[in-house]
């Protein structure tokens, strides 16, 4: 016989979204539980910031292209829907990165992993810093370690470590590669809590970092310049893949898109979600993983000390733009992952991806596909409009990658406020949100805005909050 579980609603139709709608469904039928699940989304499409677009044998990705291993959460999922198979790696030839500097490409110093070096010999070769920026580098093998253990931003921390120009010519446009976002005001535990840890344990970053690189081995990618390319990993046929296989798992939820939730309220035996046009829907428990200021709005009146946590939680914007060339307009070879723009190169373009030496199948022979990203203001519609940014990056790509002609094809994308911003601090408030939460039965919080902004982080914070509703329905009904 099933038990009565109720009825949970889950706003949010990202990856998040879908996870926690495939988890409980999951746990309905292996617990033998009668739990009524409902996803309310507000754009027209499943997916969130995650959408694969396939035109003229090209296949090009609007959002992520990719995400890490190293937190299996991610893998786990794949291999649960059956897409395990369909999992494919980085280009092994081409694991390296460059960093602007003028109209220059400079490779990133082999043993460089993110804001600080393992390797002396490559950085001490590398034309991206001065002299005496590398004699300050070199002095992290003798300064202390940091006295307190209180946040400190990003910046701060390479500042101190390594000087001004290690922040400004790798560590921030790295930095801004992934979070678009100012390293000035970045939380260095909430974002890169390694760097924090090896400083505590070893003092040295350099000599901490080599300790570690070496208790790894060569499957992990240490020996690749820049991020650890042989972490990441796609679809063959693109992100999109992910999508589309949990969309099939849910079908046993109730789904509507192009609908919206307006506010949340608490009441006896539940909750009541309040969706646009009046119609009001009731339920024993919410999962809501949508943006933290979208979040915040919704709990406004039925938990503002949550609520404000959340709303003071920003997020900037990210702009893509798919770019399809014949191989003979593209002089520059491509030999590479990609390259990123430090902010003091003074341009609109904040990374390029090149995307068909990245990943094999991308497109067809004779073609290549690079994909420019902006961030910022430049992002955000407040800024410049779709084709006045799609000149902008296209203009700026031309003397760097020694373009000619213009591009066969094309496909923009803008993401508005989709990147949340983990500022100083931001461990102890999401501290505070937890500890509300497990004083608010039936209510979950799920996303990118708490612990992780890459899609295991994502998938992890989805499966906590499925066994949260799951513990409250079965405290509820005992």
């Amino acid at each position: 016989m099933t038990r009565d579980a109720g009825r949970v609603v889950v706003l949010g139709g990202g990856v998040t979204g879908l996870t926690a709608c495939y988890r409980l469904l999951r746990a309905s039928e292996e617990q033998n539980l009668s739990l009524q699940v409902h996803l309310i989304e507000a754009s027209p499409r499943l997916g969130g910031v995650i959408e694969t677009e396939f035109a003229g044998g090209v296949l090009m990705e609007k959002g992520p292209d990719c995400f890490l291993t190293s937190k299996p959460e991610g893998v786990e999922l794949c291999e649960e829907l059956g897409l395990g198979e369909q999992l494919i790696g980085t280009n092994e030839r081409y694991r390296r990165s460059f960093v602007l500097r003028g109209d220059d490409l400079l490779p990133v110093p082999q043993g460089y992993y993110l804001l600080a070096p393992y390797q002396v010999g490559p950085f001490l070769t590398s034309p991206i810093f001065s002299a005496l920026g590398k004699l300050r580098m070199a002095m992290d093998v003798l300064l202390p370690r940091k006295k307190d253990d209180a946040d400190e931003s990003l910046a701060d921390f390479v500042r101190r470590r390594f000087g001004r120009e290690a922040l400004e010519r790798m560590a921030q446009p790295m930095v801004a590669g992934i979070y678009s976002a100012d390293p000035e005001k970045l939380s260095l535990r909430a974002t890169m809590p390694q760097f924090h840890e090896i400083e505590r344990e070893h003092r040295s970053l350099i000599l901490g970092l080599r300790k570690r690189m070496q208790r790894r081995g060569p499957g992990e990618g240490v020996s690749a310049s820049g991020p650890r390319y042989g972490l990441f990993v796609s679809f063959a046929r693109g992100m999109g893949a992910l999508v589309d296989a949990l969309a099939e798992k849910i079908s046993g939820a109730s789904v509507r898109t192009a609908y919206r939730a307006e506010s949340l309220e608490r009441f006896e035996r539940g909750w009541r979600v309040h969706l646009q046009d009046g119609e009001v829907m009731d339920a024993d428990a919410v999962c809501v993983t949508l943006p933290p200021h979208a979040s915040g709005k919704l709990l406004e009146k039925a938990i503002p000390g949550i609520s404000a946590e959340l709303m003071s939680t920003p997020s900037g914007s990210l702009a893509t733009l798919n770019l399809v060339y014949r191989a003979e307009q593209v002089a520059n070879p491509l030999h590479a992952m990609g390259f990123v723009v430090p902010a003091i190169e003074n341009k609109t373009l904040l990374a390029c991806s090149f995307s068909s030496t990245k990943f094999q199948g991308r497109a067809p022979e004779g073609k290549v596909l690079i994909r420019a990203f902006a961030g910022g203001e430049a992002a955000s519609r407040a800024g410049l409009t779709d084709e006045d940014l799609t000149r902008k990056l296209t203009d700026e790509l031309r003397p760097i990658l020694r373009i000619s002609g213009e591009p066969e094809g094309k496909v923009f994308y803008r993401y508005e406020e989709s990147l949340p911003h983990y500022l100083v601090g931001h461990l102890d408030k999401v501290r505070r949100i937890e500890d509300g939460l497990l004083a608010t039965p039936g209510l979950a919080l799920a996303g990118n805005a708490y612990r992780g902004v890459g899609i295991p982080d994502c998938v992890k914070s989805a499966n906590e909050a499925a066994d949260k509703i799951l513990g409250d329905l079965r405290a509820i009904n005992s």
